[in-house]
């Protein structure tokens, strides 16, 4: 029960590590028309998770997970580095940087690093959030496979989050996203969980040109 409790602190929006900034492009969807209704943007999620994040930032992020726990810091490492080298714009690279920062802070703040995670944290600065959130499960003795449904769940959550202040939508829209997502997630978790190493990829032309925009965007109201 106790883990149970942590993993719904790491999914919570209420974690302050900034995720309410970032739309990972959405915003420049919305912006061209690409994304204009409570279907478009939950097609264009779904794509992302099971065809992006599933072979890549998700199966990167169950190998952290299971390298900290075994305690096999130099597979960590590896997969670190892979991910941020994956980081395609520099907004997903500094997304991803500033919110593994601030939850790797935030760790610290709260007494749940010892010396390894220290020491990993350091090793690999600048830390990403799939890096942090790995250490925070350590932390929080939480198992690889749940603590990337959460990360999941978080990833989802926001991009509805984000769909609904710029499209907009209305909070029944929203949930009824959340709804259908949420078999997705479990969908993507198998994906992840079965990738091998040689599979892992972040191939996403479409994410990186929607990213690219939104740098030079006009208005906006997320950093991503």
């Amino acid at each position: 029960m106790s883990s149970l409790v942590r993993l719904l602190q790491l999914a919570s929006p209420a974690l302050p590590i900034g995720a309410y900034s970032y739309s990972q492009g959405l915003e420049w969807a919305v912006e061209s028309r690409t994304i204009h209704d409570a279907a478009s943007a939950q097609r264009w999620i779904e794509d992302l998770l099971l065809h992006v994040h599933a072979r890549g930032e998700a199966a990167v992020a169950l190998r952290l997970c299971v390298a900290v726990h075994g305690g096999d810091w130099n597979r960590f490492g590896h997969w670190h580095a892979w991910f941020r080298a994956s980081r395609e714009t520099a907004e997903l690279a500094a997304e991803t940087q500033q919110m593994g920062g601030a939850l790797a802070r935030l760790l610290r703040d709260l007494d749940l690093t010892d010396g390894d995670a220290q020491s990993a944290i350091e090793a690999n600065a600048p830390i990403t959030l799939p890096g942090s959130f790995a250490l925070a499960a350590r932390a929080f003795a939480i198992e690889a496979e749940d603590a990337l449904t959460a990360y999941l769940w978080s990833w989802a959550e926001n991009q509805v989050l984000a769909a609904m202040k710029t499209i907009p939508l209305g909070q029944v829209a929203g949930q009824k996203m959340l709804l259908a997502l949420g078999a997705r997630i479990v969908e993507a978790v198998a994906i992840a969980t079965t990738c091998e190493d040689d599979d892992v990829a972040s191939f996403a032309p479409g994410l990186a040109l929607a990213s690219s925009r939104h740098e030079t965007q006009y208005t906006r109201l997320f950093r991503s």
